[in-house]
C-alpha cells in the first residue's frame, strides 16, 4: 500500500479548500472554533457558530455553504469505505445516523469541545507520518476513539435510546435501501417491511422509537430530497421528473409535492 495516496481521511482549513477535494459522497465533520458558517442540508438551513460540531453523513445532501471572514475551524472529510472498514462494534451508530439526518449540528459543552478539538488535532498530526508501517490501522483506531466520544456526547442527551443488535441491523438495512434509491420505485411502507421480513407497523414503530419519526417520514424525506434536487435543474420538464421518480402522472406528482412542501413543484422551482 502506498500510504501517501491514502484518502480515507482528508483535512482542510476552509470550506473552499475542502470543496476542491471533491467532497460529494463522503462524510464531513466540521468543528467550528471561531466565527460562524451557514449551510443547507436536505432543504433546511443551519447557522453554525463557535462550539458547534457538524456531521454530514452524506455531503452530497448539503449545499449553500458560506462562512464569516473570521471563521476558523477543523474540517475533516472521510471516505465511506474507510468509515465502514473500522467497523465500530456499537449498536448506537444507527441512532446517531438518523439523528444527524434530521439535524447535523451538535452543540458542545466547553469540555466536549476541548475533547473533540484535541482528537482532531492529533489525528491530523498522525496523518503526516506517511512512513508509519501501520498508518491506516493507526488512523482507524484514532478515528474509532473519536467517533465513540461523539457517540458518548450524543447519548448523554438521549439516554432513553438504547437498541439491540437485531434492531440496529434492521434499521440500518432500511436506511441502506433508501440510500440505494429504492424510494424511486417503491414509496409504500409495505414494500420495505416485506424486504425486512417484519410488519409495516413494527418497522414504523421502531423508526419512531429511535428517530422520533415513523418509517414513512424517512421514505418521504429521501424521496423529497431527490425531487427537490431535480426541480433545481430547471431545464428538466416536470413530466420528465415525474417519470424519473416513477409517478403515474404529472398531476399525481404535483399533488405529492404540494402535500409535502405546501406549494406546487412549479412554485418551488421559481423560488429556487
Amino acid at each position: 500500500m502506498d500510504n501517501t495516496k491514502f484518502d480515507g481521511i482528508i483535512f482542510a482549513d476552509t470550506w473552499q479548500e475542502l470543496n476542491t477535494l471533491q467532497y460529494a459522497g463522503r462524510v464531513i465533520h466540521i468543528l467550528c472554533r471561531k466565527g460562524n458558517m451557514g449551510l443547507t442540508f436536505q432543504d433546511t438551513h443551519y447557522n453554525i457558530s463557535s462550539g458547534d460540531y457538524v456531521i454530514l453523513p452524506n455531503a452530497a445532501l448539503a449545499s449553500g455553504f458560506s462562512a464569516s471572514d473570521d471563521f476558523q475551524g477543523i474540517l475533516m472529510s472521510l471516505s465511506e469505505a474507510f468509515v465502514t472498514s473500522i467497523a465500530i462494534r456499537s449498536n448506537y451508530g444507527i441512532i446517531g445516523h438518523l439523528s444527524l439526518l434530521r439535524n447535523p449540528v451538535m452543540k458542545l459543552s466547553e469540555r466536549d469541545f476541548r475533547t473533540c478539538e484535541t482528537a482532531l488535532q492529533y489525528l491530523r498530526v498522525r496523518m503526516e507520518d506517511e512512513q508509519h508501517f501501520f498508518r491506516e490501522e493507526l488512523l482507524g483506531s484514532l478515528l474509532t476513539a473519536h467517533i465513540l466520544d461523539l457517540y458518548d456526547i450524543h447519548a448523554r442527551s438521549h439516554k432513553e435510546l438504547q437498541v439491540s443488535e437485531r434492531i440496529s441491523s434492521l434499521l440500518r438495512k432500511f436506511i441502506e435501501l433508501l440510500y440505494n434509491g429504492a424510494y424511486i420505485r417503491n414509496r409504500d411502507l409495505e414494500y420495505y417491511a416485506s424486504r425486512l421480513c417484519v410488519t409495516p407497523h413494527y418497522l414504523s414503530e421502531l423508526c419512531k422509537k429511535v428517530s422520533g419519526e415513523p418509517a414513512s417520514y424517512w421514505i418521504d424525506r429521501f424521496t423529497m430530497q431527490e425531487i427537490t434536487r431535480l426541480l433545481r435543474q430547471k431545464e428538466l420538464p416536470l413530466t420528465e421528473i415525474a417519470e424519473r421518480m416513477n409517478f403515474s402522472s404529472v398531476s399525481y406528482f404535483s399533488r405529492y409535492v404540494q402535500k409535502r412542501l405546501s406549494l406546487p413543484p412549479s412554485e418551488y422551482r421559481k423560488n429556487c
